[in-house]
């Protein structure tokens, strides 16, 4: 239960920091401080709950590292349940902030949701958003199994980690607004419904098609021993 509390808060936190950063401060840092508050919410929770869960905080992760052996099913299924519970209270807790604003509008402003078509912050159509979210969970999973295998300098695994979500939010905030994360999508989209809804799946199945493909790719290239 420690493991999956640590799952759950560590999850709070990437939502209610990274989609934060979009809601609330976004037309002052832009993109890119979007980008750096997702990689350093992330960066932060390896360092205060990665000793207690292994932070994985995506149930993407959790599923990269069931298909790679590091995980059991009973502890993965934990993860992802909590996950989504922690996605869900940090949306609310966002939304019940922002809420305070008086022209707040959720249908207007959103919650830091992800979409394609209307929904992407550029216009990108389903199969640019769909190729984007493998590709970029592929890549996200690549660097988590690298910087933590035993070879790998651990200290700075969390910095890795960070700066990579950070590299991937930098490339697919205008296509999707960047889920690679299926928690992440999940806990928004409930309290902004709509296209944020109907469009979910992408954000469910791409990630973890992703995250499969990269730990299927890391079992090929991985170091000897």
């Amino acid at each position: 239960m420690k493991k999956y509390l640590a799952e759950m808060f560590g999850t709070f936190v990437l939502v209610f920091i990274g989609c934060g950063s979009a809601v609330i401060a976004g037309g002052d840092v832009g993109f890119l401080g979007i980008s750096f508050a997702f990689g350093i919410a992330v960066l932060a929770m390896v360092y205060a709950i990665g000793a207690v869960s292994g932070c994985h905080i995506n149930p993407a992760i959790t599923v990269g590292m069931l298909v790679a052996g590091k995980i059991n099913m009973k502890d993965a299924g934990g993860y992802v349940l909590f996950q989504i519970i922690g996605a869900i209270l940090g949306a609310g807790v966002l939304y019940l902030i922002a809420s305070g604003l008086a022209d707040y509008d959720i249908a207007i402003n959103g919650l830091g949701q992800n979409g394609y078509d209307i929904g992407s912050p550029k216009g990108y159509g389903m199969q640019s958003a769909f190729i984007a979210e493998v590709v970029l969970t592929a890549i996200f999973l690549l660097v988590i199994f690298g910087v933590t295998h035993k070879d790998a300098p651990g200290t700075f695994a969390g910095i890795a980690i960070g700066l990579a979500l950070t590299m991937i939010h930098i490339v697919g905030i205008p296509i999707t607004g960047t889920s690679v994360n299926p928690a992440r999508s999940i806990g928004p989209a409930l309290f902004v419904q709509g296209e944020a809804l109907t469009q979910l799946w992408l954000f469910i199945i791409a990630p973890i098609i992703g995250a499969v493909f990269g730990a299927l790719l890391w079992k090929i290239i991985k170091p000897v021993g």
